[in-house]
């Protein structure tokens, strides 16, 4: 609609236009909340575990406090995703907060790791269907083109977290106690989901829908596979275990008949239809390869490097990675609003890939007398290069498709770049792993060899409470291990920065006709920005 018909609304419809900002504005900030709330618990844990499993006497099952959200998370993904579109998202949504905080409640009461664990679960399974939902709902409400910088702040959300996280559990653990990682999502999850029960009006789908059990059921065996072969596959058991080869064999098979039973099934979890969208294929390839193994691979190991070479506290090392969110945020922001002017987005993946791939070629010439405010400005630049295509892609795959489609493709997109970021960052960790060996072997004497003990099992406590010479020894063998690392992953970049020049541009629409909510037929209650057609 032209700005002149728009001026000449009646006072009616300026006072609806004002009551719909207002609404869209306290969904929004619930939907972020709850994002928040699902992502932060991710990372949140981390600085808490030592404390967590001493206290329930589970340190042989300290893993599975992280991997059990981790996993639960991504296989929901892509259920909350397609039910979303079949079902409506309001509900899903409520039913999701409710499971999350459910949860954060199990987990915060546990009195022994099994409690702990089981807990960890439920809340993956709440929150991995709230960051689909969130994404999916703010699809619903704003079309694609003013979406964009209303998707800006939700890359922010996930990067914040990655580094917050640690910081929050730490700061938790260090004085209300470590409960508190998840008592705190009881208060702002309940708010978050009066707000969503009340105010958010979102379009009826269909009463009920066929569920694709098999398709879940396979998909959930695969993931599993995947995840614990990346998870333990060189640390907690070798390569050539049988285990490690029967899950790895397991999921190869569940996966082909996951793909097999996609296109015999009338309502797939995620349909074959997808991949042949080549928008949808190259963006999920770019956010698999460039934002999963590279922004997950130094969020994983830089704060260790950062305590090992540079000395840095626990707390000191998370705050160190705040340049990198600094440079997310002040990249994804303003580019947010210039794709909602201009609705073009293709220039800003090949931005993004590129200047990840320089930074990380950089990374890779760390050494041990490197300033440390030019390693924080190569964080910076990283920060800078995710915040140019995070969000972007998946605006980009929203946009290739139909609103029926939306929830799908959304979740389609998260749940193979979590899978990329999980594969990833095992086989940066494995590699560094190996070369870390090599470098203490080379560097060590027999006796330094036996003070140190098991690599996997180096923290830098123990590395700065070794003897001055050992000490040195060991930090000049984890640097030359890791930057190395770094420059192997450039070529694999490389082909991010290929694959976002072959990205197909479809210039993002404003049309938000096919939009409507439950009380008003053709018209969003939401957009701040939308006036009444």
């Amino acid at each position: 609609m032209s700005d002149s018909l728009s001026v000449a609304r009646s006072p009616e419809e300026k006072r609806h236009s004002s009551d719909g900002r207002s609404r869209f504005g306290l969904i929004y900030a619930g939907l972020m909340a709850v994002m928040l709330l699902a992502s932060l618990d991710q990372t949140i844990v981390s600085t808490a575990l030592p404390t967590v499993v001493g206290e329930l006497h589970g340190v042989t099952h300290m893993a599975w406090v992280t991997t059990a959200y981790i996993l639960a998370a991504t296989v929901v993904m892509p259920v909350y995703g397609r039910l979303g579109d079949l079902l409506g998202r309001k509900r899903l949504c409520i039913g999701g907060i409710v499971i999350f905080l459910a949860g954060s409640a199990i987990a915060g009461s546990a009195q022994d790791m099994a409690m702990l664990i089981i807990g960890r679960a439920v809340q993956g399974l709440g929150g991995g269907g709230l960051m689909i939902t969130s994404q999916a709902i703010v699809a619903d409400l704003v079309p694609p083109r003013r979406r964009a910088k209303y998707m800006a702040p939700i890359g922010v959300i996930f990067a914040l977290a990655s580094v917050v996280g640690p910081l929050l559990g730490g700061w938790f653990t260090d004085s209300v106690g470590w409960r508190w990682c998840f008592w705190i999502n009881l208060p702002v999850g309940l708010l978050a989901l009066a707000v969503c029960a009340v105010g958010l009006h979102l379009p009826r789908k269909a009463a009920k829908a066929t569920i694709d059990c098999i398709g879940i059921t396979l998909m959930t065996v695969a993931v599993a596979c995947t995840v614990l072969v990346a998870d333990w596959g060189g640390t907690d058991y070798a390569w050539s275990d049988p285990l490690i080869l029967g899950l790895a064999g397991a999921g190869i098979g569940s996966w082909i008949l996951f793909v097999y039973s996609q296109s015999r099934v009338a309502e797939p979890i995620i349909p074959l239809r997808l991949f042949r969208s080549p928008i949808f294929v190259i963006a999920t390839l770019i956010g698999m390869i460039v934002i999963g193994v590279g922004m997950f691979a130094v969020l994983s190991y830089m704060p260790t490097y950062l305590q090992m070479v540079y000395g840095a506290t626990a707390a000191q090392s998370g705050w160190l990675l705040l340049p990198m969110v600094v440079g997310l945020m002040g990249a994804s922001l303003p580019v947010g609003r210039r794709m909602s002017r201009t609705g073009r987005y293709k220039i800003y993946p090949v931005a993004g890939s590129l200047i990840i791939a320089i930074t990380t070629l950089m990374l890779s010439t760390l050494d041990g007398d490197t300033p440390l405010a030019l390693l924080c400005g190569y964080l910076f630049l990283m920060g800078v290069g995710v915040g140019l295509m995070s969000q972007t892609l998946v605006l980009a795959v929203q946009n290739a498709f139909p609103a029926a489609d939306v929830g799908t493709a959304t979740a389609a997109n998260n749940f193979f770049r979590e899978i990329g970021a999980t594969v990833g960052t095992a086989a940066v960790g494995a590699v560094f792993t190996s070369r870390l060996t090599d470098q203490l072997s080379t560097r060590l004497s027999s006796s330094g060899l036996d003070a140190v003990g098991d690599p996997n099992s180096l923290t830098p406590a123990l590395v700065h409470a070794l003897p001055t010479q050992v000490r040195d020894a060991v930090v000049a063998a984890y640097q030359h291990a890791l930057t190395p690392v770094f420059g192997y992953l450039v070529p694999l970049f490389l082909v991010g920065v290929v694959l976002a020049v072959a990205l197909p541009e479809r210039r993002l629409s404003g049309d938000d006709s096919h939009r409507m909510d439950e009380e008003t037929p053709g018209r969003v209650h939401g957009d701040p920005e939308t006036k009444a057609s």
